[in-house]
């Protein structure tokens, strides 16, 4: 979870992080706004944030705070919120997605006087998000598979190592709009592909190793490749390695916990990927990453809440950090 700074001068009309302003609106262009919104989706029927955005042509915020905000406006949210760690804040901890993402691509806003239209589109998201997910799975599975094959036939390797998932696909949360790999530009579809390959302490000398060699190799293959364009995200580390962080001596420990916590079974050796689950349990990792679930979303309601009544003239560039993570900055504008 990365932030934008939040200790930055205040000014009437805050910069993106790509330097650029964000576009916010008085009180009476909020109205105006939510007039055209309401227009657009009368007219359309239901659509969710992003095609709003599209539609308008409004800035994130603004839009976000007159959908919301409006009482001839409802909408439904998709999905569920989960936590995400980021060392630039206080506590470590925010909820995914973003305040924005989750506006964007999880919610879809319609007439509040026309309920069944808006619970039709809502369902009819939640299936595309699932089937979205479901796709994305596959796809990690197919792709590693690949990667490991190698491994996975050889008897001397193929116990020794175990290849797991985690981030938005896990929760059931995986999206397809496009948006720019960061060390490319190159456009990828959506949510990135999570990977965590763990290496038995009983491996052979030089696996962990190999392994990372094998997966870097074919790395830009399935970013480039336009059947894929896949954002591969990937750790292989021994198993001695995560019962050291299951300690939680520092943030690091602490993120590379939680994604083997929420982390599901791709291939390779099912006893080693219990295994793992099994050090987090005994060290008692689960309950620290459950108090920080619960600060999250304390925190969470709280910020929303704050922004989405929060007067234009008192807007600074760190409210906008709340509002989406660095990350996302270029994505989205």
């Amino acid at each position: 979870m990365t932030l934008p700074d939040p200790d930055r001068t205040a000014v009437s009309r805050p910069e993106r992080a790509g330097g650029r302003p964000e576009r916010t609106a008085s009180g009476s262009e909020r109205t105006e706004l939510a007039d055209r919104a309401l227009s657009t989706v009368s007219f359309r029927g239901p659509l969710t944030g992003s095609q709003l955005h599209e539609a308008l042509g409004a800035g994130g915020f603004p839009l976000w705070q007159a959908c919301l905000g409006d009482p001839r406006l409802a909408h439904r949210v998709i999905g569920k919120r989960y936590v995400r760690l980021d060392i630039k804040l206080d506590g470590y901890v925010r909820l995914s997605p973003s305040i924005l993402r989750e506006f964007l691509t999880y919610t879809v806003v319609g007439p509040a006087d026309e309920p069944d239209a808006l619970d039709a589109a809502a369902a009819e998201l939640a299936d595309h998000i699932e089937q979205v997910s479901r796709r994305k799975l596959y796809t990690a599975r197919r792709i590693m598979d690949d990667i490991t094959r190698p491994f996975l036939t050889d008897p001397l390797l193929a116990g020794h190592f175990c290849v797991a998932i985690a981030g938005d696909i896990v929760y059931g949360m995986a999206h397809d709009m496009l948006r720019p790999e960061r060390s490319t530009g190159i456009l990828v579809q959506g949510s990135d592909l999570d990977i965590v390959v763990l290496v038995g302490d009983d491996a052979p000398d030089g696996l962990v190793t190999t392994l990372d060699e094998a997966i870097y190799a074919r790395k830009y293959f399935y970013l480039r490749n336009p059947g894929f364009r896949e954002e591969l995200d990937y750790i292989v580390k021994p198993l001695a390695t995560l019962r050291a962080q299951s300690g939680l001596a520092d943030f690091h420990d602490m993120v590379a916990c939680k994604v083997w916590r929420e982390s599901r079974l791709l291939c390779g050796d099912e006893g080693l990927f219990r295994a793992g689950k099994q050090v987090l349990a005994a060290a008692g990792v689960g309950d620290r990453l459950d108090t920080l679930a619960r600060e999250a979303a304390e925190a969470r309601a709280a910020q929303q809440q704050r922004l989405l009544t929060l007067p234009v003239d008192e807007l600074r560039d760190g409210d906008l950090g709340l509002f989406y993570t660095a990350e996302e900055s270029e994505e989205f504008h």
